[in-house]
């Protein structure tokens, strides 16, 4: 069929939907919902079988959804309505919610039900539930509602609150004062409930030093305590620890309220150092916190205490797993830094394997682009951070006394889709979104990415993946020899699948043959051509981009960066999105050919 994906942003559902219905031969176009002529001319240009709407915050325009079969994707269960549903599903402690997939109609979220699926509920933020459960729910309904369709005989369910099985409501757009937090009343579980609620939007409002923040990424604090509830009793790696009445709550990131924005062309201009966008927490409130005490935390931290934590490990028979989950999977120069010692020190542990097993919604996605927007000189900060990422790939690439791999259970894009290569295997859970391009922030790319993709893919392959900003699933990624296995969608079956596997290579007869091997083919491919020669000719452009030049005379990066992390939204939809647009420019080549008589 044909098939136009609308969708507010191109977002991780939206790209798992785009690669799902792909690989099962459907023609896929996609619209950005930037505007109502923009949804009819790609209706119009695609003339689509069926309209699917991933993540819509928009309406879709009567004379589309009147005149064609459009489906929207709603996170919650049968009969919920409303744009909170899961923030409301949160605070409400709910134990099961699901995703719907409803026929568009005048009324939002009132339409006939074509698929549903639930899932088991569980403790953390907003937008990991959306990334984990609602996202694999909603492919899964999805695909059913598509082979439903498909068939010309399914009679979608009409929306019928007298059936017992649909226990959903109308639900209002969640307000800050239902979120707000009583810190003399609320205990810990409450508090977190609530900015998890809110995570990663809109945030939780509240009033730290007589200003407003936007408060984001809530950790239990089991050993630090305060007297004072809502003071801020300690930091740690750009956390504050705030006391309750019951414990203490890590904060890891906010966001100031009422900054106004300041326009690309206008930020060399402004001296004001506050932002319009979210950051480590010690960041946004910078000396205010000079007396604040730190609490350190060991770089190999192997204990299970309740705590802010962004990089742990655990070691079973001769296998090492080394944990490093930085919010939304951006690693900035110092965060590189800690992940650089703590994976020496794994190193340095008796074992036979080391798993790199990243955070539980990404592995990587390369730089962290908030905190260089943030800097004093973001070009000199983005050297420090693509040079601070690379140590610590090339500290993988030169490992040779263990087998290491890289069990990819969140996404990664960027450097952070060419950093898994670095390791001996890779091994991805099903679900995963890998995006192993920059072209999109107008990058080149480091992270030896000119040693590892090639090598694993080929010459031609790299140059496709790369100059094709598309993201790929598992299935075409394990074709072409991108990643090595694919893992199940289940968390907790994925953990042991990856201890099993590990440890198969711990204790293979052939360990010690394998081992040889890899020491031999590092030390033939450094002969052939130094790794760090590979570095720098890749810095060598990265610098040109740093400095503001294009790269493929598209993107500027420092611009590119700027709309990225300050969420400036697109004029139109990208060409390599939108199929349409191919299409009629190719109408319109065909119209302006001359005629032949």
């Amino acid at each position: 069929m044909r098939i136009l994906l609308i969708s507010s942003s191109y977002n991780g559902l939206c790209q798992r939907a785009h690669v799902e219905l792909e690989a099962l031969g459907h023609d896929i176009s996609i619209t950005l919902a930037l505007n109502p002529e923009d949804i009819r001319k790609g209706v119009t240009f695609f003339q689509p079988d069926l309209i699917i709407c991933p993540f819509l915050k928009e309406k879709i325009p009567e004379d589309v959804w009147s005149k064609h079969h459009c489906l929207i994707i709603h996170p919650g269960i049968k009969g919920d309505r409303g744009p909170s549903s899961l923030d409301w599903s949160i605070i409400n402690g709910e134990q099961e919610w699901g995703v719907t997939l409803l026929q568009a109609v005048e009324e939002m979220d009132a339409g006939d039900i074509w698929a549903t699926e639930t899932f088991k509920m569980r403790q953390a933020g907003k937008a990991s539930i959306y990334r984990r459960e609602v996202t694999k729910a909603a492919i899964k309904a999805m695909l059913s509602a598509v082979k439903r369709v498909e068939s010309g005989t399914y009679i979608p369910e009409p929306l019928n609150y007298d059936k017992p099985d649909v226990k959903g409501k109308l639900r209002p757009l969640m307000k800050q004062s239902e979120r707000k937090i009583d810190w003399e009343k609320d205990h810990v579980a409450t508090i977190i409930k609530k900015i998890n609620s809110a995570d990663s939007a809109p945030g939780v409002l509240d009033v730290i030093d007589n200003q407003e923040y936007y408060l984001y990424g809530a950790h239990e604090e089991s050993l630090l305590q305060g007297w004072q509830p809502g003071a801020i009793i300690a930091q740690r790696n750009g956390a504050i620890c705030r006391a309750a009445i019951d414990g203490a709550v890590w904060i890891s990131h906010l966001k100031r309220k009422n900054i106004v924005k300041i326009p690309f062309y206008k930020r060399f201009l402004s001296h004001d150092k506050q932002f319009d966008f979210k950051l480590p927490a010690a960041k946004v409130l910078g000396s205010s916190l000079s007396e604040t005490p730190e609490s350190p935390i060991d770089p190999l931290y192997m204990g299970n205490d309740k705590t802010f934590k962004e990089i742990w490990y655990e070691e079973h028979n001769q296998v090492g797993y080394l944990y490093f989950n930085f919010h939304n999977g951006a690693m900035c120069t110092t965060q590189c830094r800690r992940l650089l010692e703590s994976y020496r020190l794994a190193v340095a542990r008796p074992t036979k394997v080391l798993v790199l097993m990243g955070g539980s919604d990404f592995w990587s996605n390369g730089i962290h682009l908030n905190i260089i927007e943030a800097s004093e000189n973001p070009a000199n900060e983005s050297w420090r951070n693509i040079n601070a990422i690379d140590d610590v790939v090339l500290a993988i690439l030169t490992t040779e006394t263990k087998l290491t791999v890289s069990a990819v259970w969140g996404g990664c894009g960027a450097g952070g889709a060419m950093a898994i290569l670095a390791a001996d295997k890779v091994w991805a859970r099903e679900g995963v979104i890998f995006n192993p391009h920059y072209k999109t922030m107008g990058l080149y790319g480091s992270e030896y990415w000119t040693y590892s993709l090639p090598k694993r893919v080929g010459p031609v392959k790299a140059l496709e993946l790369t100059e094709t900003p598309l993201p790929i699933g598992t299935k075409k990624a394990k074709a072409i020899g991108y990643i090595d296995d694919i893992l199940t969608d289940e968390y907790d079956d994925f953990l042991q699948q990856v201890r099993h596997k590990a440890e198969a290579l711990a204790m293979s007869p052939q360990y010690q043959y394998w081992l040889d091997e890899k020491q031999k083919t590092r030390q033939k491919d450094e002969r052939v051509k130094p790794l760090a020669a590979y570095r720098a000719a890749e810095l060598q452009k990265m610098k040109i981009n740093f400095s503001g030049k294009f790269y493929g005379g598209e993107v500027n990066y420092h611009e590119a960066r700027y709309n990225f992390v300050h969420k400036v939204r697109p004029k139109e939809t990208a060409a390599y999105l939108a199929k349409h647009m191919r299409l009629d420019a190719a109408k319109l080549s065909e119209l302006r050919q001359p005629l032949a008589y």
